[in-house]
């Protein structure tokens, strides 16, 4: 898979060039990883590997929110840190981790390894 969001993905993101960027960032870092496929729906566009292990979505879509975008990451494990806006835990293999990122600096050396993390165990 390339770097660059696939053409629905940047659609998903129109109108919030913050969005945009964010999911440029995580883009960049996940094509670096390895092969997956981007699936793109009304609600989230989707990284998955064999499954699933990152999902970049608009909370303004849903709930008042300035947040230009939610990266979330599927893991078969919890990870402790303040940084996620909460950890739920759907499946009993899976954890799933939401990061709320305002900036696409955000998406710093930390987010690299979770994203990292995430796309190995799917």
């Amino acid at each position: 898979m390339t770097a660059v969001p696939p053409p629905d993905a940047v659609s998903f993101f129109g109108g919030s060039p913050q969005g945009l960027a964010i999911c440029e960032a995580v883009f960049a870092i996940a094509g670096g990883l390895g092969d997956f496929q981007v699936h793109v729906s009304k609600s989230q566009v989707a990284l998955r590997r064999h499954r699933g292990f990152a999902y970049l979505w608009r909370p303004g879509k849903y709930v008042h929110s300035e947040v230009p975008a939610v990266l979330s990451l599927a893991l078969p494990y919890e990870l402790g840190s303040p940084r996620f806006k909460e950890v739920a835990h759907p499946a009993p293999s899976v954890w799933m981790h939401h990061l709320e990122l305002n900036d696409p600096s955000m998406v710093d050396a930390e987010v690299s390894q979770w994203i990292r993390e995430a796309f190995e165990a799917a």
